[in-house]
């Protein structure tokens, strides 16, 4: 009867410590680029607009450190041609927009998962190089003779504000340049190819070594908001909606602050 007992027992141990394994198996763990007690793993691609440039570099490295394991790689350039990408069919999990507009083209080809949300707003500058040698002080300025201006193309976000800004200050104006993106814009003045750009005043207030940015009051009427989204077929599902979080949290909503983006 002993022996049964103790036999008995042993059966009962070996049991509880095989459910024991099993429920540690690998189907039980966290997946790559899913979510669980080891957080969110894998490649997260972000197609963002090329005024993130500075503030979304920085950001990406801190969501790298608070989700070890997980990368960010960006794809940088004017929310138009992002939003054509991305309706065409290229591999991203997230977008960010400089403009609702560019944000609405992806929302209604069915692309985007869920509802894209306001993170930040933007608002332009005149662009001028250090010191400002042609004395702008508005968008009057930018009318006189000799005086060449670059501007971004209208369907880029910061051409689509410039023009409404132009316009509420009754400013007809004739850029030698038209860019695809703010980027450009801001380097022709850097170049010195033209005598100012009108650009958002995070651009501006991140190349202050090489320019000086004029503040007007018609950008106040001209603000655009910045929504981002996790995309419909992204490939790291998890790893998107993980940045989307991010990026409308404390730590990053600092980083854009501090980059001169008002709160949405």
């Amino acid at each position: 009867m002993r022996v049964r007992a103790v036999r008995t027992a042993v059966a009962v141990l070996v049991a509880v410590a095989g459910l024991a394994v099993a429920g540690c198996g690998p189907g039980d763990g966290p997946t790559s680029g899913g979510t669980g007690d080891g957080g969110v793993t894998g490649a997260v691609t972000v197609f963002a607009a090329a005024s993130l440039t500075g503030s979304f570099t920085r950001i990406g490295k801190d969501f790298e450190a608070a989700y070890p394991g997980s990368t960010v790689t960006f794809n940088f350039a004017g929310s138009s041609a992002l939003a054509n990408q991305i309706n065409q069919g290229a591999p991203a999990d997230v977008f960010a927009s400089a403009a609702s507009r560019n944000m609405t083209t992806v929302t209604e080809a069915g692309n985007a998962d869920g509802t894209p949300s306001i993170f930040a707003r933007n608002q332009l500058v005149i662009a001028v190089p250090r010191g400002n040698p042609r004395g702008v002080t508005g968008l009057a300025d930018l009318t006189r003779a000799g005086v060449k201006v670059a501007l971004c193309a209208d369907q880029v976000p910061c051409g689509a504000a410039a023009r409404s800004a132009l316009e509420e200050a009754g400013v007809a104006l004739t850029p030698v340049t038209l860019e695809q993106d703010v980027r450009g814009a801001l380097a022709k003045v850097k170049l010195g190819e033209v005598d100012a750009a009108l650009v958002y005043r995070t651009d501006a207030r991140a190349a202050t070594a090489d320019v000086t940015g004029v503040e007007f009051p018609e950008s106040a009427r001209a603000v655009n908001d910045c929504p981002i989204v996790a995309l419909k077929d992204a490939p790291n599902r998890a790893g998107a909606r993980a940045f989307v979080a991010y990026v409308r949290s404390a730590p990053a909503q600092a980083v854009l602050a501090e980059s001169g983006f008002q709160a949405p």
